[in-house]
């Protein structure tokens, strides 16, 4: 790696780690998200614990997202630009980025959760993209506590200006109402 600039040590100082993702669990219903799959009775946002649900680990978080029994997905998409991060710090120091997202089912119904990150250059096409497998949560294999996913995108080249979070699932029951995955908490940060 190059020597920084004074202007870069700069603004790598200025720059606080925090959360890119607007509304991560649904405090201002979903402001910030673009649904991009809304099927069955659609998404909604409930309060915790929620029926046949566990508590959430940090008790600041109050709600969460609910999928229903046809596949619902929501994202952002971040411009890492206009949160204040430059081009130059970002093809030149390459910081690095980390996902995070929480999920659980229910423990009266199996569901399914997905989730795609994907880092994009200007013109929004993707440059490295993290996409575990599909997971399968059912009440007798599980006992339907949240789960961290967890991801660090580094020495990913020059040109990333966008960051692509999309995250959700359904039930495996089809079941009419909110029986599938529920996702909450979930986060974009850029480590200075």
């Amino acid at each position: 790696m190059s020597e920084l600039s004074e202007e870069m040590v700069a603004e790598l100082l200025s720059l606080k780690k925090r959360n890119l993702i607007k509304n991560p669990h649904g405090a201002e219903q979903f402001e910030g998200w673009e649904i991009t799959k809304n099927g069955g009775c659609q998404w909604r946002v409930e309060e915790l614990p929620g029926d046949c649900g566990k508590e959430f680990p940090d008790k600041t978080v109050q709600s969460y997202f609910a999928t229903s029994f046809a596949l619902c997905l929501k994202k952002q998409v971040l411009d890492l630009r206009a949160e204040g991060y430059s081009e130059e710090l970002l093809d030149t120091v390459q910081p690095k980025i980390t996902v995070q997202d929480w999920y659980a089912g229910r423990s009266d119904c199996g569901c399914t959760y997905q989730l795609c990150v994907s880092l994009l250059n200007e013109s929004q096409e993707t440059v490295q993209e993290f996409k575990p497998d599909l997971v399968s949560l059912e009440p007798e294999n599980s006992d339907c506590s949240w789960s961290q996913v967890t991801h660090t995108f580094e020495g990913y080249g020059p040109g990333v200006r966008f960051v692509s979070f999309e995250h959700g699932g359904q039930d495996s029951k089809y079941w009419k109402g909110w029986f599938g995955v529920r996702v909450t908490n979930s986060s974009v940060e850029v480590q200075p």
